[in-house]
Order: C-alpha cells, then sequence, then structure tokens
C-alpha cells in the first residue's frame, strides 16, 4: 500500500514537523507537504520528504489576550484547490478548522478524497468553547470529516464532547514530536559561560510573552529568595515583547545574578542548551501542546509543567517531573525547591522522561499516522 498518496495541508511547517513527516514519507513515498511560509528544511532532514509550496499565509489579529492566544483570522493562499485536483490524493490531512480544511472538505466529493482533521490540542482560545457560530461551523466539518487525530486526551475529549465526532472517528497519539539529530545541528558554544551559572540550571525555552507564564517563574524565584535559597539558575533562552518588563523586574527584586537571558537561537543550537540544563520548565498560560517539553524529555530532563499546556498529559507527579499552576508561583517555588535540595532526583527523573519517549518517537509517530490512513481505504 505504499502507493497511497497523502497530502498534508500544513500552514506552518516549522522544524518540529519534518521528523514525524521524514518518517511517514518512508512509508508512504508519494506523501507530499503543501505548505505556507516554508522556511526551508530542518538541517539533517533535507529533501527527506516532498513538498509544494503553495504561497504565503497572513495572521489577521481581531481579539488579542494577555494569557492566551486570542482570535486571530489565517488568510491562505485558495490556489491550494488546483494544487490538489493535480495530485490527487487519496488521504489529506489537514490542520484545525481553517480556510484549507474548509476547502479539503468542500472538494472532497469531486476530489474523492479522505480527509482527515488534525487538531494539535484542546485550550480555551483556541477550542471556541463560547462562540456558537464557530462551534456549528466545525461541528459540520467534523461531520464531514472521515476522521480527527489529535495529540492528547484533552483533545480528543473536545472533538467528541463539544464538536460531537464520534469515538470511533478520534484517534489520539502524539504525531507532533522531535527527533535529537534536528535539536544538535549547530554548534551554541556554551561550554564557556556555563561555569559561572548555578546549578541546577532550570531552563525555559520559548517566546518571552505575557502567554508563556514567565512573570509567575520569576514570581516563583522571589518566593525562592525569601526561604533563602539562591543558589540555581533559571535559564531563559528566547525573546518577546516581554523581556524588558522583565528583565526590569529581575533587577527590581535582585535576580539578576538568578536569571540568565540568552535571547533566540537557532533551531539546530537547542540540544545544547537542553542537554547542560538540569530541569525544564514551562509555566505557559495556555499551550493547546508545548513541543519543547517533548523537546526537553527526548534529551532526558525532569520536567516542571504547567498544567496548562497539553503536554502536561506526558507529565506522572514524581516520576518525571510535577505540574503545577502557575497562577500559584509559591506552589512552582516549592517544586523548584525540591530539585535545589535534592538534585538526585534531576538524573532519576530525567531517565524517566528518556525512558517515556521512546514511546514517541517519530517512527511510531509514523506508525500511528499509516493505521489512521489504512483504517480509512
Amino acid at each position: 500500500m505504499n502507493n497511497i498518496r497523502i497530502a498534508w495541508l500544513l500552514t506552518s511547517a516549522f522544524y518540529y514537523w519534518h521528523p514525524p513527516l521524514a518518517e511517514l514519507a518512508k512509508l508512504f513515498p508519494e506523501m507530499t507537504a503543501f505548505v505556507a511560509n516554508w522556511r526551508g528544511y530542518a538541517p539533517g532532514f533535507e529533501d527527506s520528504f516532498k513538498i509544494d509550496i503553495v504561497g504565503e499565509r497572513k495572521i489577521i489579529p481581531i481579539i488579542k489576550s494577555s494569557k492566551g492566544y486570542g482570535y486571530s483570522f489565517t488568510y491562505l493562499p485558495l490556489n491550494i484547490v488546483n494544487r490538489l485536483l493535480k495530485f490527487k490524493p487519496d488521504v489529506i490531512f489537514s490542520n484545525s478548522f481553517g480556510v484549507w480544511t474548509m476547502i479539503a472538505l468542500l472538494f472532497k466529493p469531486i476530489g474523492k478524497w479522505k480527509v482527515v482533521i488534525a487538531y494539535e490540542g484542546s485550550s480555551p482560545s483556541i477550542d471556541a468553547r463560547n462562540s456558537a457560530p464557530r462551534l456549528t461551523v466545525r461541528r459540520a466539518m467534523v461531520k464531514a470529516s472521515d476522521a480527527c487525530i489529535t495529540n492528547s486526551n484533552a483533545g480528543k475529549s473536545y472533538l467528541t464532547e463539544v464538536l460531537n465526532a464520534k469515538p470511533s472517528q478520534v484517534f489520539v497519539h502524539p504525531y507532533e514530536v522531535p527527533a535529537v539529530q534536528a535539536l544538535f545541528s549547530q554548534s551554541a558554544n556554551i561550554i564557556d559561560a556555563l561555569t559561572s551559572w548555578q546549578k541546577p540550571i532550570f531552563l525555559f525555552v520559548g517566546s518571552v510573552i505575557p502567554r508563556k507564564g514567565l512573570n509567575f517563574l520569576l514570581d516563583a524565584c522571589t518566593h525562592l529568595k525569601k526561604q533563602g535559597h539562591t543558589n540555581y539558575t533559571v535559564l531563559i533562552v528566547g525573546d518577546g515583547s516581554q523581556q524588558e518588563e522583565l528583565q526590569q523586574f529581575c533587577q527590581e527584586n535582585d535576580l539578576t545574578d538568578c536569571v540568565q537571558w540568552v535571547g533566540r537561537v537557532n533551531y539546530g543550537e537547542l540540544g545544547e542548551y537542553f542537554q547542560k540544563a538540569d530541569v525544564f520548565v514551562l509555566p505557559t498560560l495556555e499551550d493547546t501542546w508545548g513541543m519543547v517539553v517533548l523537546e526537553a524529555m527526548i534529551l532526558g530532563k525532569p520536567i516542571l509543567c504547567s498544567k496548562w499546556a497539553g503536554a502536561s498529559e506526558l507529565i506522572t507527579d514524581g516520576q518525571n517531573g510535577y505540574c503545577f499552576d502557575p497562577y500559584h508561583p509559591e506552589q512552582l517555588a516549592n517544586l523548584m525547591r525540591c530539585f535545589i535540595e535534592n538534585p538526585e532526583l534531576v538524573v532519576s527523573m530525567g531517565a524517566q522522561s528518556e525512558a517515556l519517549m521512546n514511546q514517541y518517537a517519530p517512527d511510531r509517530a509514523a506508525q500511528f499516522l499509516k493505521k489512521v490512513t489504512e483504517s480509512l481505504l
């Protein structure tokens, strides 16, 4: 069945998509990713799957939010129609409920293809639970589709309980998963800096914006300071609109020795930062999935994960880390203190993270997608 033609409609084909797509292409050589905003292949994955660059997407903000994703309209090139009719796919995987998914469903009787809606995960801003018109459209799209996939059980609950998808129609397995080699494709040259950073090192990787909850992480640091703990480092990799404000907070609260700001780095350099860190922290207020959690786990790191991240389902308290509510920074401070006072937990919990990720490697994700595909044909 390796002659099955799969089209994957990606509105944003960032590097973390490439490992599972490369593995899927080994199973289905005719698979093609139709992409917008193409940045090139991830280093080490050049030409590992076929692409068709359709054009550029444009995101038009409608309602902004300081705590979540907000609401926006994503414009996508409509010439995807001709591309798909020419390609003649057997199965189309299309991300979420945007324009391209609507087009795939509308032209389904003409193209005679199957459509799988890929819903990354559930979160308040993305679910549109309070918008009757949007829910009506989504329910119709789910009804018209042949299957849905999602990374998380929360995503499955949304699809079945809110959008009325049949349970047999929804497949759950992490399909957005990283590969180690992509994270080490470039040298970060951070060894010299590490000598001056106090261990344990708590690493954050992501955008420095309100949604990521970094202000609550820094609040947790003030709690640690009051408890007499300054023997650690919070390492922040990334940049964004809130950076100046948070750096000022660090100065005002005498945290500058504990908090180090690296700025944005290339994706291929992230591996060295994950590797040299002791614990990964994600204090996000809203993330449908949270790929950075998996990137840290695959490199054997214990995780402190906000309960508002979809990937929190991969964390078992006391085994490979802990989940917490970022709105209660004293709770996060206590968990950080646990690693400060018990450094042996870094190794034991990190090993649990790495072992768990063996279940969610890119080749496992590809086998999951193969199973979904073959169930439709």
